[in-house]
């Protein structure tokens, strides 16, 4: 097992299972300590014991993205703990069936609730784990996007997935892009580097298991975005093959 890692501390949220398990594995095959955050302890405790049956420091943790109490209290158990966190990914997120229709036709409650895990669960749970990640040498946030939340390729006729214009999940990601790109302007003078990753059309429930990438290559992007350089960049909207179009 690589050891370049040892020492860190990495949350992931929603990664009991797809891609974010698969993203602690990575970090915690290098060495880091894996927090693996999902809303239902059982699936989490799971998970984790898996990923420690491979010698990975695996800990599982309670994490609703949209119930602030869970937040709030995995961040006072990291914090008790380990007193930092070198590494945040958020990786939760839901697509609704409801948003599988014409924009025009999507409801309400549709916009709402991915909103509510996509949007203001990524921003929650950043807000409150700023303050550890703001203790390590070399804070580092991910935050898992699309290339459907690039606003350049929705308006490509020519775009591989043109026509997957999903009104909900779609700009729920390029929400998602902005904070990524305010939060690391208002950060720009500390050690903290926060960046985009697209996972590419990778197979996960969430597109019941329709995409043609694995696990292992949807987490490349985010992996390589966790473990930057100091000299990395802050802002940006990558895949595994470089910068993205907004």
């Amino acid at each position: 097992m690589s050891e370049d890692l040892k020492g860190k501390v990495a949350l992931i949220t929603g990664a009991n299972k797809g891609i974010g398990y698969e993203i602690a594995r990575q970090l915690g095959s290098r060495g880091a300590t894996v927090f693996v955050g999902s809303r239902d302890i059982g699936r989490g405790e799971e998970a984790a014991n898996k990923l420690r049956l491979n010698e990975i420091d695996a800990r599982s943790i309670q994490l609703d993205v949209i119930d602030q109490k869970t937040i709030d209290s995995a961040g006072k158990q990291i914090e008790s703990e380990f007193g930092k966190l070198d590494i945040l990914v958020n990786n939760a997120g839901i697509l609704s069936e409801g948003d599988r229709l014409p924009p025009s036709q999507v409801e309400v409650e549709t916009l709402r609730h991915t909103y509510e895990i996509n949007v203001f669960g990524v921003f929650a749970v950043t807000k409150t784990f700023l303050p550890l990640l703001k203790k390590s040498k070399a804070g580092r946030i991910v935050n898992l996007s699309s290339g459907l939340g690039s606003l350049t390729k929705n308006s490509d006729p020519n775009y591989e997935f043109a026509n997957f214009k999903l009104l909900a999940y779609n700009s729920s990601k390029t929400a998602v892009n902005a904070i990524t790109v305010l939060l690391a302007a208002e950060l720009k003078d500390t050690a903290i580097k926060v960046n985009a990753a697209d996972p590419g059309f990778t197979a996960t429930d969430i597109n019941q298991y329709q995409g043609y990438r694995t696990v292992e290559q949807g987490a490349i992007a985010a992996v390589r975005l966790a473990t930057l350089p100091d000299d990395g960049s802050s802002g940006g909207f990558f895949d595994e093959n470089g910068v993205l179009p907004w």
